[in-house]
């Protein structure tokens, strides 16, 4: 599914329980990892080891040795020299996605049960004019639950933001504006920063571009950044 989103160049694994299998499988964690879990409550053990059994398969296919997978700065993963990506993981599904650093500067990428977001929840990460759009989108096609799809878009956007500039953006810092066809349940989405964007390629990257898609009970969105595209001087 997230594939479908992504560059040719980006290795994706994912796992959906509804393929009849389990999203841990077999994955065993690292010494590393499991020390960080020694707390945790079954739920997020098995999402922790699902996610990192999906990017070890992506390291693999890459070429490179299965590794930990560590939290960094914020959570962040920490991937193998030479490799960037991101990983997202909800109810019954994760998938990581990983690329070599030379052929993206950055990626994020996230997965959602495709329901309406808690109440209140919208208010809190939607600008006015996101609002606006949100209700003429809802009024269009009622078919598509928008406001968890802005949602899922601006953690794609946080998760390609982070490594770029190592700082936190809000969700009031990015201005999203999702398009789709009439009647598909797929489609793209600008996000443009609100504030000073990072530097790729010695120019400044203003905003950022982006797909989802609708399927399987799940909403999920993607960001990939290219070097020196919808870049401005910096």
């Amino acid at each position: 599914m997230i594939e479908e989103l992504l560059p040719q160049s980006v290795v994706v694994v994912e796992r959906h329980e509804g393929d009849g299998v389990d999203p841990a499988g077999d994955t065993v964690l690292f010494p590393a990892e499991e020390a960080l879990m020694t707390r945790a409550v079954a739920k997020r053990r098995r999402e922790f080891t699902a996610v990192r059994g999906c990017a070890r398969r992506a390291m693999e296919k890459l070429g490179v040795p299965a590794q930990a997978v560590l939290p960094g700065e914020r959570g962040a993963p920490v991937w193998p020299a030479g490799l960037t990506g991101s990983m997202t993981h909800c109810e019954g599904y994760c998938a990581a996605a990983l690329v070599r650093v030379g052929d993206l500067a950055s990626l994020g990428i996230d997965a959602e049960p495709h329901a309406p977001l808690p109440e209140g929840v919208q208010d809190a990460i939607a600008l006015p004019a996101e609002q606006v759009r949100l209700r003429r989108l809802a009024a269009d096609r009622p078919g598509v639950h928008w406001d968890r799809l802005l949602f899922s878009a601006k953690e794609s956007v946080y998760k390609a933001w982070f490594p770029l500039t190592g700082k936190w953006l809000d969700f009031s810092e990015a201005d999203i504006d999702v398009s789709a066809a009439p009647g598909a349940r797929t489609g793209t989405f600008h996000a443009q920063l609100l504030v000073p964007g990072p530097v790729v390629d010695g120019r400044r990257v203003a905003s950022f571009d982006g797909r989802w898609i609708v399927r399987r009970g799940l909403v999920a969105t993607a960001v990939s950044v290219p070097f020196a595209r919808g870049a401005t001087p910096g």
